[in-house]
């Protein structure tokens, strides 16, 4: 049933494919299930330039991915919920993760590098990198008041939709809304 549905999805996409594709009124229209929740933005918003490291202590900003779709999501190693939507992002990076897209996961608050290795084996994630905010100073000045927050910022690097709480972004709407805005190239 899965790949029915997939597919009937990206062939709709696929013969509708046009700049205009990634209209917010259109994308909406792909919310099902637990998509639901993801709201876009009435007007862009640039994201803040402030750095965040990786395991190693290297400096980044979210400005390093601009030219591409992100799908920054905001976590924790005690966040339950947050551990159970890992797996579907992982999935998602790993089927669309490339030039175009990429999911970029950034543990918010205290969170050992050991732990998150430990979690990430846990629960299967291969392909989402750690990278840490241990001040939570990006995270606060996003707006991130819970866990889990997950932002889509588009290729000018800028805030197009948000979704506070887990998703199944493994799920044909959320397929359908990355694959939405890949294609509005």
């Amino acid at each position: 049933m899965r790949f029915v549905c997939s597919a009937v999805l990206y062939t709709a996409l696929a013969l509708g494919a046009n700049a205009a594709l990634a209209d917010t009124a259109e994308l909406e229209a792909l919310r099902e299930g637990s998509m639901k929740k993801l709201a876009f933005a009435a007007e862009p918003s640039e994201v803040p330039p402030i750095s965040f490291t990786d395991a190693a202590g290297a400096e980044f900003a979210l400005v390093d991915w601009q030219g591409k779709y992100v799908l920054v999501n905001f976590w924790a190693t005690w966040c339950a919920p947050c551990r159970k939507e890992l797996p579907a992002l992982d999935a998602l990076n790993r089927d669309f993760g490339g030039e175009g897209f990429e999911v970029v996961t950034i543990a918010t608050g205290r969170n050992p590098v050991p732990g998150i290795e430990r979690l990430f084996a846990e629960v299967g994630v291969e392909s989402l990198p750690i990278l840490l905010d241990p001040k939570q100073a990006l995270s606060r000045e996003m707006g991130v008041l819970g866990l889990p927050v997950s932002v889509i910022i588009d290729r000018e690097g800028r805030e197009i939709a948000r979704m506070s709480g887990d998703a199944d972004w493994n799920s044909d709407s959320a397929r359908a809304i990355v694959a939405a805005l890949l294609a509005s190239e």
